[in-house]
């Protein structure tokens, strides 16, 4: 579903099947360092997201041809998320035991979503693409997806060293409020402290 065009690039809602490998890419790649560690660098992880990345939470920029994602985004409700998954589907990569430890470790990263509330849960632009505006279009057909779904507001975390994100976020309006820690597993998350931003909507519904 079509929701924009910009010079050079298209914004969409979910991504085509064929293109399903590249969302996978494109996302994982942008978040090895957060979650490379515990889905595997061995094409273990990447596997599990090709697996249950879902489009239904997902908005995207294609090139104007549409064969090529150039940049994604992902969100969460209480619905469902673009990359989410089971326990079985873990453990159809992982084995259980794998799924068990893995489950509880990313469980650490979670929290919990107040009642109309929409999470933005990364947003992942190509080098090729970089400089094209795509994460702040994105970024925009985020908040106006959470506003068409009559959303109170739109949240996000954002890691501390990630300041140029953080810097694109405020400008969009969004409001710094509680710091969190991942204590003891810091390095193995590649981060310590994230700050949970927020961005109060008027709802489009009715």
């Amino acid at each position: 579903m079509r929701i924009m065009s910009k010079p050079g690039f298209i914004i969409r809602g979910g991504f085509p099947v064929a293109l399903r490998r590249q969302a996978a890419e494109i996302y994982f790649q942008a978040f090895e360092g957060k979650i490379g560690g515990i889905l595997g660098r061995d094409g273990r992880g990447l596997r599990f997201v090709e697996g249950v990345i879902d489009p239904r939470f997902a908005i995207c920029a294609v090139s104007a041809d549409e064969t090529r994602l150039l940049g994604i985004a992902g969100f969460k409700t209480v619905d469902g998320a673009m990359v989410g998954g089971t326990l079985r589907d873990m453990a159809a990569v992982y084995g259980w035991v794998g799924a068990i430890w893995r489950g509880l470790l990313l469980s650490v990263l979670e929290r919990d979503l107040a009642e109309g509330q929409l999470l933005m849960d990364g947003i992942a632009v190509t080098s090729e693409a970089r400089g094209m505006g795509i994460g702040s279009a994105l970024l925009d057909a985020i908040v106006d997806e959470a506003e068409k779904r009559g959303m109170k507001e739109v949240r996000l975390d954002v890691i501390d060293s990630n300041r140029r994100a953080k810097s694109l976020y405020e400008r969009k309006g969004f409001i710094a409020g509680g710091r969190h820690s991942t204590g003891p597993f810091s390095r193995l998350f590649g981060f310590s402290f994230a700050t949970t931003m927020a961005r109060p909507l008027v709802s489009r519904q009715g």
